[in-house]
């Protein structure tokens, strides 16, 4: 008993002192006056380390720092800190109170924030929306997860009118003139409710404030993943091998109500960084808010990376050197796109591999990918990631088999009704992936579990005739489903988006040029562009309802 707790003590010991560590390269830990350090301390002690205490602690300790810079201007931290406190006021007028769910489906804007940080200072749950959900998609989430009120930008007005959901409604961004929000018109607004919200601080709640972060749906309706408001060793697993730091200014395009792009708006609250936030992707603009602003760092989705690879090569020249890194993560990197985009930018680029459940498990640097193309990377501090088999035996360094994540920011389960919990190996929770090991240590994730399709008694996934098909000069990207085939039990049937002249045949030989016989698809569709989600992921249900005689285009939700 004595020698058991001394290893776990041993461990914690350790833990801590990567924590340390690492706050310290990254400017976290520094010197500062006495003053302050009371003010922080007050706020950290009453509000803890979530969005009311650390967005609250930033306000302390840098009140005229630029926090916000969005489509409408820029703000403060003590701007942004005085803006919630005036929401929370108003929101709990409204009958939002302590425990309570408030949906939220807003954009990349100081909205997202205004709400977030005020639902912290209300102890009320924040149930973040996707953007793209269609009206069936909103209702059925909703009456899952029965939220009291929903804040929404004024876009999405009839979208939440046909989901039915009927709730107090309070409106985020407005289409025409922000200001307009303050004449008296009668509707519950956000610039309304900052405008007349009381300026003290309200008491602290008992009940933190819960995020519920949404799975991304590709198979099914989303389901909610609480996390914990926020945690240190989430910060530390990123910030071991992601070279931020304090002060920088991060432009996130990933959507902030996914698990990136909100891990991202969590570590900007612990280092103080300037936040540039665009309601929409377009690659153009992303280009030039990157130069116009300096950015040192850029939060992305795989598929914004492949957009801005699409532009001229003149749009992308320059000089770049300022960029120090640009984080991504939601899909794997198909192709070749890692390469280029270095090759293009610098060597500036950190995959993080993860999922909603078990947040980041690996994080490939840009050594890794140069030296290992199409690696998922290492597992960064206070993570473990194993390999185990069917029968739920570890596999052999090399072998492949299901991926299983430990680490402290597993969710506790699935919030609403369902009854649907993720495999438990050790402590350790499935990814739902299936990969392997390099000599290196370095992970490759060959596809979803569920993907795989048996074709003539070989194991085939999906992704990686996906990633050979990106590699042809005349495809732009590329999926792959499994269907059933006479002769083979199933066959892949590949879809494509063209960049250049190519036929199906031309595209088959490719594949069986690169791969064994038995991956080629049986047939190739070509579509004018891909159906995916707003995070960047590709809705293969979607694929298997398309007709393949009908050649329409497939949908896709990014922008």
């Amino acid at each position: 008993m004595v020698e058991r707790r001394s290893t776990r003590w041993g461990k914690e010991a350790a833990r801590h002192g990567r924590m340390v560590a690492t706050m310290a390269r990254t400017g976290v830990i520094r010197p500062y006056g006495p003053r302050t350090l009371l003010r922080l301390g007050q706020r950290l002690h009453h509000w803890g380390i979530g969005f009311a205490g650390g967005m609250g602690a930033l306000a302390e300790r840098d009140p005229d720092g630029l926090a916000i810079v969005d489509e409408i201007g820029e703000l403060t931290w003590r701007e942004v800190d005085e803006r919630s406190t005036r929401l929370a006021h108003g929101l709990r007028d409204l009958g939002v109170g302590e425990g309570d769910s408030v949906a939220v489906l807003v954009r990349n804007s100081r909205y997202f924030v205004d709400v977030s940080i005020a639902l912290s200072k209300l102890g009320a749950d924040i149930l973040y929306l996707n953007t793209a959900f269609s009206a069936t998609q909103l209702g059925e989430v909703c009456e899952r997860e029965q939220p009291q009120a929903i804040v929404y930008d004024e876009e999405f007005g009839g979208l939440v009118d046909k989901s039915g959901v009927q709730v107090q409604r309070v409106v985020a961004w407005r289409d025409g003139d922000q200001d307009s929000a303050a004449t008296g018109e009668e509707a519950a607004y956000v610039e309304r409710l900052v405008e007349q919200g009381a300026t003290t601080l309200p008491d602290p709640p008992a009940h933190t404030s819960r995020p519920v972060i949404l799975t991304s749906g590709t198979t099914g309706t989303p389901k909610g993943a609480p996390r914990d408001e926020a945690g240190l060793d989430g910060a530390v697993a990123l910030l071991s091998r992601i070279p931020l730091r304090t002060g920088g200014t991060t432009h996130i395009a990933a959507p902030l109500f996914h698990t990136w792009g909100w891990a991202h708006l969590n570590l900007a609250m612990l280092l103080g960084s300037t936040l540039v936030l665009r309601r929409r992707f377009d690659p153009t603009d992303f280009v030039a808010t990157l130069r116009e602003h300096r950015c040192d760092a850029a939060i992305v989705i795989p598929v914004m990376m492949q957009r801005v690879m699409k532009l001229d090569a003149a749009d992308r020249d320059g000089d770049w050197s300022f960029l120090r890194v640009v984080a991504a993560s939601g899909s794997a990197l198909p192709g070749d796109l890692a390469a280029d985009w270095m090759d293009a930018f610098g060597d500036n680029l950190y995959n993080t591999y993860g999922s909603t459940e078990v947040a980041w498990a690996t994080i490939a640097q840009p050594r890794d990918m140069r030296d290992a193309p199409g690696t998922a990377g290492k597992p960064p501090a206070n993570t473990v990631v194993r390999i185990y088999d069917e029968q739920g035996e570890p596999v052999e360094q090399g072998g492949s088999g299901r991926i299983f994540v430990g680490n402290s920011m597993l969710f506790g389960g699935y919030t609403g009704d369902t009854e649907e919990t993720k495999d438990v190996i050790d402590g350790l929770m499935s990814s739902g992936d299936v990969g392997r090991f390099d000599e290196q240590g370095r992970l490759f994730v060959e596809g979803r579990d569920d993907d795989m399709i048996v074709s003539g008694g070989e194991n085939v996934f999906p992704q990686e005739v996906e990633d050979c098909l990106a590699r042809h000069e005349a495809v732009a990207e590329a999926a792959a489903i499994g269907i059933d085939d006479d002769d083979y039990g199933m066959r892949l049937r590949a879809f494509v988006v063209k960049d250049g002249e190519v036929d199906e045949e031309t595209l088959k030989a490719h594949v069986k040029d690169n791969l064994a016989r038995y991956k080629v698809p049986r047939e190739v569709v070509f579509l004018d562009q891909l159906p995916r989600n707003s995070t960047g992921k590709v809705l293969k249900k979607d694929l298997r309802e398309h007709d393949a005689e009908s050649g329409k285009p497939g949908e896709s939700a990014v922008s």
